[in-house]
């Protein structure tokens, strides 16, 4: 084992004990306001005592037609939710552990029947899995306020305590979907050209510092997905430059979009019992007609390799492009190969999901040497399953 991964170090002059980062993960543990709760705040001190270098939080929503399809998604979009999370975030800094939020605007990535309201996208397409609603274009006086709400979420986020913020910017919810041509087909100054793309985030990064100063902001942005015309390795590329010319801390690079399937976590079995039970699109099917489905499904659904370090590559190309931080998610699970990525790579940082939900304290067990891989068997039920109930490990067994 080498000391770099557990050597104190710093990303963006936030103090870190090491570079192992608890990605954003969805926890579904806020309650009919947005709020969190008790049991959200009790999680990450669970990370904290676990050794965990940062935690990223679950995304929170900056606006009301913005949130998630999920079960219980957090929400930033009001001043009044600020104390609650300044409980949190006073609580993890007992054990001198950074706390980041993430914020997302969901996009077309959700359903009216969750929020109450139409769908907004940068274009009018369907989304092929959240297909009941046709999203509703933005208009330039709502992209305007999308953005003045982006930066009101930032200065919630740092008036609550949090160590910095990250704009979710992949996966296909609403900043992903302005930088991809499949998503965006805008003719006027929010598409069409990268930069115009890219305008949104540029225009949150450089407003939000006028209101926060050297409040780290932080994005996390797909490299690559499987979509025609999608997000590409080499336009990717240009985005991160862009994104450290407008004054972001660190980028955390991921890929694909919820159309792609189970693209952005990957296992070796499809959870094909899992999606059956608790997605909305196949819950309500008569059980005779699933026991039909299964086998045909598992027949033409192929899970994409590789499944470990799936972003490793497009992470090493984006960082000869940059000269901030680049942190890494993505099927990684051990010690051995967040070494290697971070001594024979030069990634800065790993962030990793699944293994801490089944272990919280996986990095102090990384440390101590008496573990050094996730328990973790990538089953993937968590985030099938999140749909419908707070998140958990279910190892592969349906509850």
């Amino acid at each position: 084992m080498t000391s770099t991964i557990f050597e104190p170090t710093s990303l963006a002059g936030i103090q870190l004990k090491n570079r192992i980062i608890r990605s954003a993960t969805h926890e579904g543990m806020a309650d009919e306001k947005g709020f969190p709760t008790d049991k959200l705040k009790k999680l990450y001190i669970r990370l904290a005592k676990g050794g965990v270098g940062a935690i990223i939080t679950g995304y929170a929503a900056i606006q009301a037609d913005g949130k998630s399809p999920l079960f219980a998604m957090t929400m930033i979009d009001n001043d009044k939710s600020i104390p609650k999370y300044k409980e949190i975030t006073d609580a993890v800094h007992e054990y001198n552990t950074p706390i980041i939020m993430q914020i997302a605007h969901c996009g077309r990535q959700t359903r009216s029947k969750i929020t109450g309201f139409t769908p907004v996208a940068p274009s009018a397409i369907r989304n092929s899995f959240y297909n009941e609603d046709m999203p509703k274009e933005l208009s330039e006086d709502e992209i305007i306020r999308l953005i003045d709400n982006f930066v009101s979420a930032i200065i919630r986020v740092k008036q609550a305590g949090f160590d910095g913020v990250q704009l979710h910017s992949a996966h296909g919810y609403l900043l992903s979907e302005f930088l991809s041509s499949y998503s965006n087909q805008r003719k006027d100054r929010w598409g069409g050209a990268i930069e115009n793309k890219y305008r949104i985030i540029d225009e949150i990064i450089k407003r939000a510092k006028e209101q926060v100063g050297d409040f780290p902001i932080f994005v996390k942005m797909n490299a690559y997905d499987q979509r025609k015309n999608g997000m590409k390795i080499e336009e990717a590329a240009q985005i991160a430059k862009m994104l450290e010319t407008s004054g972001c801390a660190a980028i955390e690079v991921s890929c694909g979009v919820v159309e792609d399937g189970l693209y952005t976590f990957r296992g070796e079995k499809l959870p094909i019992d899992a999606v059956m039970e608790y997605t909305f699109k196949y819950i309500n099917i008569p059980n005779f007609i699933k026991k039909i489905a299964k086998p045909v499904i598992k027949t033409l659904l192929k899970q994409p390799v590789p499944l470990l370090k799936y972003n490793l590559d497009a992470a090493i190309q984006i960082k000869k492009q940059v000269n901030i931080p680049v942190i890494v998610v993505g099927g990684i699970n051990n010690v051995d190969d967040i070494q290697s990525i971070i001594e024979n790579d030069n990634i800065d940082f790993v962030s990793m999901s699944r293994p801490f939900i089944i272990e919280p304290n996986i990095v102090k067990k990384f440390f101590e040497g008496t573990q050094t891989k996730s328990k973790c068997i990538m089953c993937n039920y968590c985030g099938i399953i999140s749909e419908e109930t707070p998140l958990r490990c279910y190892y592969g067994k349906l509850p």
